[in-house]
Parts: C-alpha cells; sequence; structure tokens
C-alpha cells in the first residue's frame, strides 16, 4: 500500500496492570473501543494491532482478529523491530504510532496530526505535551522508521519507538501539534487501576449517549464532575519511559566499575 498506515501497539503483559488492554469497559475490551475509534479517521488508509508472539498475547490477538482487523505479530520487547517488520509488510510512506493504553483516542486530533506532517513534510510529527495524557499521537515517514530501526542500539530507543528520533532530532525534520489549551494536567491513559476507573467512569457517562465522543465531551464532562479527574491525579507521567531511561543510565554506569 502507499498511504498512511496505523500501528496500535499493545500486549496483555503489561507491568502494571497486567491484562488491561482486554479489561472490560460496557461489556467490549478496552482495546477494541480504541480500535474502533481510530477506525472513524479519514486519514488513516490502514488499521493494524502489533502484539508479540508470546502465548500470553494470544487471547489478545483472537479477540482483535474476530472483529476483522489485521494482526502482525513479533517481538515482545524490541517493540521498534515489532513497528518496522509490521510496517515493511504494508510497504507504507507514513506510519502513525499509537499506543494500546488510550482507549479515549480521539480520531480528530490523529487526523489533525497526520496533516500537518503531511502539510509539512515532516519526517516526525507528534502531539505536544500540552494534551492530556492518552491523546498521544505520532506520524513518522517509513524511511525515517527505517533508520531508527537500524541505528538505535539502547535498549530505551528499542523499547519506545519513536525515541531513538527524538534523541537525535538533528537528523530529521521534527513537528509538532500544539494544544489551544493547556492541559497536560490531565490523565486519560490507562497504566494503573486508578487510570481503567476514570475511564471506565467516561465511557459509562459518554458512550451510551455518544459512542463517538471527543476530546470536548470528555473535557466538559470533567467540568461538571470534578471529582473524577482526581482519581488518577497522583499518577506520574511517562512512567513506563522514565523507567527505561534509568535502567538504561544504570547499565551505562555498570559498564565503568
Amino acid at each position: 500500500m502507499k498511504g498512511v498506515l496505523c500501528i496500535v501497539q499493545a500486549r496483555v503483559s503489561s507491568s502494571r496492570l497486567p491484562g488491561k488492554v482486554l479489561k472490560l469497559i460496557l461489556g467490549k475490551p478496552m482495546i477494541v473501543h480504541e480500535l474502533e475509534r481510530l477506525q472513524r479517521s479519514r486519514r488513516i488508509d490502514k488499521l493494524v494491532l502489533a502484539t508479540s508472539r508470546d502465548e500470553s498475547d494470544n487471547a489478545l490477538t483472537e479477540a482483535v482478529a474476530a472483529r476483522g482487523i489485521d494482526v502482525y505479530r513479533g517481538s515482545l520487547d524490541d517493540v521498534l523491530d515489532r513497528y518496522y517488520q509490521c510496517a515493511k509488510k504494508y510497504h507504507p510512506e507514513h506510519v502513525v504510532r499509537i499506543t494500546g493504553d488510550c482507549p479515549v483516542i480521539d480520531w480528530r486530533i490523529v487526523d489533525e496530526v497526520i496533516d500537518k506532517h503531511l502539510t509539512n513534510g515532516n519526517d516526525y510529527t507528534s502531539t505536544s505535551e500540552e494534551y492530556p495524557d492518552g491523546l498521544d499521537t505520532e506520524v513518522v515517514r517509513f524511511s525515517a522508521l527505517e533508520q531508527a530501526w537500524k541505528d538505535a542500539r539502547m535498549s530505551s530507543e528499542r523499547e519506545h519507538v519513536t525515541l531513538y528520533i527524538r534523541n537525535h532530532a538533528e537528523k530529521f525534520r521534527c513537528g509538532k501539534k500544539e494544544s489551544e489549551q493547556k492541559l497536560n494536567h490531565m490523565r486519560w491513559t490507562v497504566d494503573e487501576p486508578q487510570d481503567f476507573e476514570l475511564i471506565r467512569q467516561v465511557y459509562e457517562e459518554l458512550y451510551p449517549i455518544n459512542e463517538d465522543f471527543a476530546m470536548q465531551d470528555i473535557l466538559q464532562l470533567l467540568e461538571r464532575r470534578p471529582e473524577m479527574s482526581a482519581v488518577n491525579q497522583d499518577i506520574r507521567r511517562n512512567e513506563g519511559l522514565l523507567k527505561s531511561l534509568r535502567e538504561d543510565k544504570a547499565l551505562e554506569e555498570r559498564k565503568w566499575l
């Protein structure tokens, strides 16, 4: 294919909340809700779930494939390799990266990031951190993804797909989609039980009224129900990435002992 491929990465063996992607919200696995939201995009040409070959991800594969969505299975820990090998199968010009812990991802924002990426001729474009955590969207030119796959050496850069590109921004044309509001204090991703509780409440309030609820609908809900936001406000943003960076630093320090 030529065009835009969206790859959603997910696995069942998450360390902080195991099995989170298959946890039910209104009778449907969380990951299925997320994929269905992305299927509404007008800029994505193909949507694929990329998971691991580990048997722990068999149930995830079955749940997603049953909905008619393509599944690619690759490395459990080398997520960059999983992304690259998946993308190479489809021959896209650009790849959208979404993580499977973002069940309220807004396809409208995804499309805006894609539009900015294509209009500016970027190698890499992302949402800024002014957006709520959980609406994170990244778009990367396939050739840039391939370069990262070839050159990335640190374990953090293999686990976090676009980190090599962000660490070496001088090699790439990069851009950001800025938010019109400063919303980085809001946490809509799912890493901990408290996160899932918030998302469950959001779906129970909004989904029966409008299955295609948007970021603004969530903001209006939380304005009416401010106590909901307090459920997970003590959790640090990007803890998984920070953990990987600490492990890289510890490994480097051990080399000099």
